[in-house]
């Protein structure tokens, strides 16, 4: 009897359809990590088409306990409850984002406020938070035109690794297509490390 089939997370936040390199990189880690096992399946989420903000009816849902939600609550947290089930029922996770002023999109950034739940993804203990989503791989490519990936004025990829163990997702690798417009070829740089590791 084979084991249920591997399901990888592919995360967009490109505002770019067409000529993103984020989009055209992950495009091509998914196609090679699926060509591996080809019964691993694919969840695509776009975050660019829009993903709501956090607002005080959503926080309040948040922070009521599951058995005294009304339907109002539930249907508040609707979305948040698939996009974290989604990552919860992944094994792989990849996320392409471009560098926006420094940071991650906000539409990413909107994501990540929506799976961030305590009692869902981590849990505070007396020494602290601990993420609950361990045991899985992710990978996240970083372009951008001018920031270095890793240096003191990137917050983009050193806050989704910070946040992506947060959850207890720990096993990282950071996939960086940087400074493109002083250095085109690091595209083929960031291609190359990206077939690297998903062989």
């Amino acid at each position: 009897m084979s084991n249920a089939a591997k399901i990888i997370l592919h995360i967009n936040a490109s505002a770019r359809k067409n000529n993103s390199v984020t989009r055209e990189l992950t495009d091509t880690l998914v196609k090679n990590l699926v060509e591996k096992d080809q019964e691993t399946k694919v969840l695509n989420r776009d975050v660019s088409q829009g993903i709501p903000f956090l607002d005080e009816d959503w926080v309040g849902a948040n922070f009521t306990d599951p058995a005294d939600r009304s339907a109002e609550q539930r249907l508040k947290l609707s979305l948040s409850d698939t996009l974290v089930n989604e990552l919860k029922s992944a094994d792989t996770i990849v996320i392409g984002t471009p560098i926006y002023n420094f940071s991650v999109p906000a539409a990413l950034k909107a994501w990540i406020d929506q799976i961030a739940r305590a009692r869902e993804t981590f849990k505070y203990t007396e020494n602290g938070p601990v993420g609950l989503l361990e045991g899985k791989k992710a990978f996240v490519v970083v372009a951008s035109g001018g920031t270095k990936v890793g240096s003191e004025i990137d917050f983009a990829a050193t806050y989704l690794k910070h946040v992506l163990g947060f959850v207890g997702i720990n096993d990282v690798s950071i996939i960086a297509a940087d400074q493109l417009m002083a250095d085109p070829s690091k595209k083929q740089t960031a291609l190359e490390k990206a077939l690297e590791l998903a062989a």
